[in-house]
């Protein structure tokens, strides 16, 4: 492995089968040089829908504009300096049960996963300006585009789960449980399938001549390459003595090794997350883990966004 200093990470997570009044999420950053682990956020707003297993709980994607960090919860933007003091908060009516985000310029893409659409907020007017809800008509995928400020958007939907959007010069590239492909907007605004992914995965992403994503029902991190070489890592996980809440109804209770959140360092370094929230550092040239941070060993505590952090 190349002789480089670990990175510092932020992450959010959701603690699933949270009652109201309890935390259910919150905001940390994570330095694997000092091994320092820092709580900045602790999320228990009370004023959410707590049916299901993580529904409207805790926290979600993360993303920078300037000298700001934009955090999503399911159905609100929140605008934060980097010292974690509120600036503001966003809301829509087409924004529900938000996953990952991520930005272009001064665009930021949502996913809006309640109603199978990626929503678009402008950070220079601070408005929502146009959405996409996305269907598929046989075997092809369609994108209807809809304005989020007035009330002729989509009904409200959850048929692909589109859980993951990232964008980069080659276009929004955005997947889901259900996708079974990832899939990208083009210029055009027409959808392309860019490859086949297996059932239930989160967080693909171009990476490395390839794909990487986690294979969130095989417990698996998986880069596969356009030349057909893969690369697996298992995602860690512990003695069933060790973990708290452990055999509290399973239907309710985020299960561990349940891999979620995914970043890239560089291009053979990528930092994943899984439950309890524990994020690794992986070398996926090496095929193997390097570093790993455990934050609590609550097993209804997963993580969700995670990004290198880039302030000092």
């Amino acid at each position: 492995m190349i002789h480089m200093n670990l990175p510092k990470l932020i992450a959010t997570s959701v603690v699933r089968g949270s009652e109201k009044g309890q935390s259910h999420g919150g905001v940390y950053t994570i330095d694997f040089d000092s091994l320092v682990v820092e709580q900045h956020i602790d999320w228990n707003d009370g004023e959410i829908d707590f049916s299901g297993r993580g529904w409207d709980r805790g926290l979600r994607g993360i993303e920078f504009f300037d000298q700001q960090v934009w955090i999503a919860a399911s159905d609100e933007l929140f605008c934060y300096t980097p010292t974690f003091e509120l600036l503001g908060s966003y809301r829509n009516e087409y924004l529900k049960h938000c996953h990952e985000i991520s930005r272009r310029d001064h665009l930021l893409f949502l996913t809006s996963t309640g109603y199978d659409s990626l929503l678009v907020f402008n950070l220079n007017t601070l408005s929502f300006s146009w959405g996409m809800y996305i269907s598929k008509n046989g075997n092809q995928w369609v994108g209807q585009r809809f304005d989020p400020l007035i009330n002729k958007g989509p009904p409200f939907s959850n048929n692909y789960h589109i859980n993951m959007v990232h964008v980069e010069e080659s276009g929004v590239y955005f997947s889901g449980l259900h996708t079974r492909a990832l899939l990208r907007l083009q210029s055009d605004m027409t959808i392309a399938q860019v490859c086949s992914l297996p059932e239930g995965i989160h967080n693909a992403r171009p990476f490395a001549e390839g794909v990487i994503f986690n294979d969130t029902k095989s417990d698996v991190l998986r880069h596969v390459r356009r030349d057909g070489k893969a690369v697996t890592v298992k995602v860690p996980s512990y003695k069933e003595e060790d973990l708290k809440f452990h055999g509290v109804d399973s239907a309710q209770i985020a299960r561990q090794a349940f891999g979620r959140g995914l970043c890239v360092v560089n291009n053979q370094i990528v930092a994943a997350g899984s439950s309890p929230s524990t994020i690794g550092l992986y070398d996926m040239e090496a095929g193997e883990r390097i570093a790993v941070v455990n934050l609590t060993m609550d097993i209804r505590n997963a993580i969700h966004g995670l990004e290198v952090w880039p302030f000092e």
